[in-house]
């Protein structure tokens, strides 16, 4: 099992390093508060173990990974998977899903299989990834719009139906905030990329909505109060047959949990001219959700986004992650009345910004220049995603592209000949 890379910072580590820690984890607490909130509102959990994921996981990622700069918590990617663990088995499902994946991760950690993401077809996970995006997006189009929706569907086809079907309702109010927040996102973004813009964004949309009181959903009016301090760490309900219920559930959040850190650890990589360590980084993984489970958290990921902005702002080390989750607890207990101001449309303005990021259009004209069998299983892997369900994409992506690849190893070793001698 390999060292955390933190030890071998800390030898050399001074003051004029941790001011640019410091600094660079103070901006990414301000990136990642509205965005933890945001995306355990569309797993369907409560807004607070957003934040209680990107403190407890967060700070552990950082402090046992193998990556100087990654920075941890709840992802985009957990939210199809997570919604439909809860309407499935319920959050205590959820949070049990989440320690047997986390204990996967350990020991796939011990057993150094963080080579084996290599293995994984980059048509699969780029289809899932899309797919994802496009799940994400139309989950928040009802508080986008703010539609009178009571219980939105899960399927994507009957999601959609009903969106449509209360279109009618469509609220100027909340379509207004949401645009704007929107806009500011983006202009924020391009104008000034130090400034923490999501939440400035947010909390501007926010402010509009308490100031002309404007009758729009904040998390105060759907969730009431939140709270101002850690929950307990507790065990959840733990029995033979849920154990063997919620096995596929644990291995589809190993598994993204597992791939996505060790793709965000490459970028990270690539950004700062450095190597990871594979096996610390599904350790820190493995730890990080057991933990976030124990105090009733989302499952937790490198989160690429994030890493990049604390790349850009400056850190240099795993303490600029431990500082992130650090200020996000004190923002938790000094600040925790003010979040419920902020408005549903405004965070729904910001995930499907994170979606649409998520997607990275940028390289789809680069996939339809890759071989007709990649861009098929990639189609195919995004609409299982979509229109079927997350794990029949991933094991039938996996499945597929390891056995083209197998096949164009043995179309490769039929075509060669043995020299004359």
């Amino acid at each position: 099992m390999q060292q955390p890379i933190v030890f071998s910072c800390l030898k050399a580590y001074d003051l004029a390093t941790f001011r640019a820690d410091l600094i660079a984890g103070i901006t990414v607490a301000m990136v990642a508060l509205p965005l933890s909130l945001a995306i355990a509102i569309a797993s369907g959990a409560d807004p607070s173990t957003g934040l209680v994921t990107a403190i407890i996981a967060g700070f552990l990622i950082s402090a046992l990974g193998g990556s100087r700069v990654q920075i941890g918590g709840p992802t985009g990617a957990f939210i199809v998977v997570v919604f439909s663990v809860i309407a499935e088995h319920g959050y205590d499902g959820l949070v049990l899903s989440s320690l047997m994946a986390g204990i996967l991760l350990l020991i796939a950690g011990y057993l150094r299989a963080g080579r084996l993401i290599a293995f994984v077809p980059e048509a699969v996970v780029n289809g899932f990834t899309i797919g994802i995006a496009v799940i994400i997006a139309s989950s928040q189009l009802k508080d986008f719009f703010g539609l009178n929706v009571q219980a939105l569907p899960a399927e994507f086809v009957a999601k959609i139906t009903a969106l449509w079907q209360a279109s009618d309702g469509l609220s100027p109010s909340a379509l207004g905030v949401a645009l704007a927040t929107m806009v500011m996102i983006v202009v924020f973004r391009r104008l000034a990329p130090r400034l923490p813009g999501l939440i400035v964004a947010v909390a501007i949309g926010s402010a509009a909505v308490a100031l002309f009181d404007l009758d729009v959903d904040t998390i105060h009016s759907r969730f009431g109060a939140l709270p101002a301090q850690l929950p307990s760490p507790s065990l959840p309900d733990i029995s033979w047959s849920r154990l063997m219920e919620l096995v596929p559930s644990a291995l589809v959040i190993a598994f993204l949990a597992g791939v996505e850190s060790l793709l965000s650890a490459m970028v990270a990589d690539r950004m700062i001219s450095d190597h990871h360590r594979p096996d610390a980084e599904l350790t820190a993984q493995g730890a990080a959700n057991i933990a976030s489970a124990l105090f009733g958290g989302l499952p937790a990921t490198g989160a690429i986004a994030r890493t990049a902005t604390n790349i850009r702002a400056g850190g240099r080390t795993p303490v600029s992650g431990m500082v992130h989750a650090l200020v996000l607890l004190a923002a938790m207990m000094i600040a925790a009345p003010l979040f419920g101001y902020l408005a549903m449309p405004a965070l729904a303005a910001l995930l499907i910004l994170t979606a649409w990021n998520m997607s990275e259009p940028h390289k789809w004209a680069e996939y339809s220049r890759t071989p007709k069998s990649d861009r098929m299983l990639l189609v195919l892997t995004l609409l299982l995603t979509v229109f079927v369900d997350l794990t029949v994409a991933v094991g039938a992506g996996v499945s597929i592209g390891l056995a083209l690849r197998l096949s164009r190893k043995a179309q490769t070793d039929s075509d060669w000949t043995p020299p004359e001698r």
